[in-house]
């Protein structure tokens, strides 16, 4: 068996082999295999040995340099490990890592900013769905684009979202002979060409509104006349409490109405994603409504549950806020799809819901715990107050029963 040495992976800048430092490029000259992408390989006219052209998927790479022996060297752009290739090479191969300057440093380098508080994040070759919940409230962010998330794309979201307290540095060709960069108003950034090699840097120039858990219901926009068909504050935050949300959970809401809980559960997982269905065609236009208004973008489609719950990714928190009469059959697709050590959450009004709902998790195989929750609001009468009570409601928390929730 031949021993295998480490192969060597560097990064490089736009300006070729002047990024590189003098030892570096004495690797390069000395190695047998050169391996990187055709725009970067082209930095190397006079290599007399073999080049090996990425393309296609890693794990192509990985098989045919796992079997190479001979001196190899792999390039990449910037620091192969930020959003790079290096951290999936790393994982599998035997390589040393030798970084340039990552395009998002260079880019604040010609800003004269400093980036340790900046939250960096990408939009290259992956949705920009949930990034209106990721950035909210940021001072600073940088973003990785692409040919389709671009700038102009950028701005058209931000906008929608009401997203409009930021001013745009982008920096293009960083290092490059088309070297770009300088500052744009949202509007501006949605119309002005740019390179599809840029970073786009996002400054706030004011201070948004911050909403704390329990959003008043008031704030949210719901169906007139009939008003209340909204989980209310009280309870909204104690069945949050139930679905024991973690910043990167995948969460339902099924009977999403308003979309307060799908908005409120966004917000504790600005990491993860929210998938809400709604029947009622009027209620769910109400829901994007207060998406846009409090900045939180989930995936809301109108059907009738257990219809459409397939299109959407097993989750790790589920919310019933309604069921429509097909209960049973629910709540046995929302057990067999949850994730391991995950919750669901149910809201029932009834005592006969309840019943039922406590009956079909024991069938799953679930355990179950409820909280009776009676709550009432003071309200001022003449110089004196009084209460006003909230409709009692079961919180149904259920689980797998081998796990443990302590």
């Amino acid at each position: 068996m031949t021993l295998h040495q480490s192969m060597k992976l560097i990064g490089i800048g736009d300006n070729g082999q002047e990024s590189l430092l003098p030892l570096y490029r004495q690797w390069i000259e000395d190695c047998e295999v050169l391996v990187g992408g055709e725009r970067i390989l082209d930095f190397f006219p006079s290599f007399t040995g073999e080049k090996m052209v990425i393309k296609g998927g890693l794990s192509t790479l990985v098989e045919k340099l796992t079997e190479e022996t001979r001196q190899t060297v792999i390039l990449a752009s910037g620091d192969p490990l930020f959003y790079g290739i290096g951290g999936y090479l790393a994982k599998k191969l035997n390589i040393e890592v030798y970084p340039y300057m990552s395009s998002v440093q260079l880019a604040f380098s010609k800003m004269g900013e400093s980036w340790q508080d900046a939250y960096v994040t990408s939009i290259h070759g992956r949705p920009m769905k949930g990034l209106a919940q990721r950035i909210d409230g940021k001072k600073k962010v940088a973003l990785l684009t692409d040919a389709d998330n671009n700038p102009n794309a950028l701005a058209r979201y931000l906008k929608h979202f009401g997203i409009t307290e930021y001013r745009a540095f982008v920096a293009e060709n960083l290092q490059g002979i088309d070297e770009k960069y300088g500052w744009y108003t949202l509007d501006e950034l949605e119309k002005a060409e740019f390179s599809p090699l840029n970073v786009v840097i996002l400054q706030q120039t004011s201070a948004p509104k911050h909403y704390t858990l329990g959003i008043d219901d008031e704030e949210f926009s719901q169906r007139k006349p009939d008003k209340g068909l909204i989980t209310k504050k009280e309870i909204r935050v104690l069945s949050l409490q139930a679905m024991q949300i973690q910043k990167d959970s995948t969460i339902w809401d099924v009977g999403t109405c308003t979309g307060s809980m799908a908005i409120e559960a966004g917000k504790l997982a600005p990491e993860g994603q929210v998938y809400a269905v709604e029947k009622n065609a009027p209620d769910l236009e109400n829901c994007l409504q207060n998406q846009q208004k409090f900045r939180v973008d989930i995936t809301a489609i109108h059907s009738k549950a257990p219809a459409g719950l397939e299109h959407f990714p097993d989750p790790d928190a589920i919310f019933i806020g309604g069921t429509g009469g097909e209960m049973v059959e629910l709540l046995q697709l929302c057990c067999a799809r949850l994730k391991p050590n995950g919750r669901i959450v149910l809201n029932a009004a009834t005592i006969e819901n309840l019943y039922k709902a406590v009956e079909a998790f024991k069938a799953c195989g679930f355990a179950v715990e409820i909280l009776q929750a009676q709550l009432a609001r003071s309200k001022p009468i003449l110089d004196m107050t009084r209460f006003v009570p909230l409709n009692p409601i079961y919180i149904i928390s259920a689980y797998r029963k081998e796990e443990n929730h302590e």
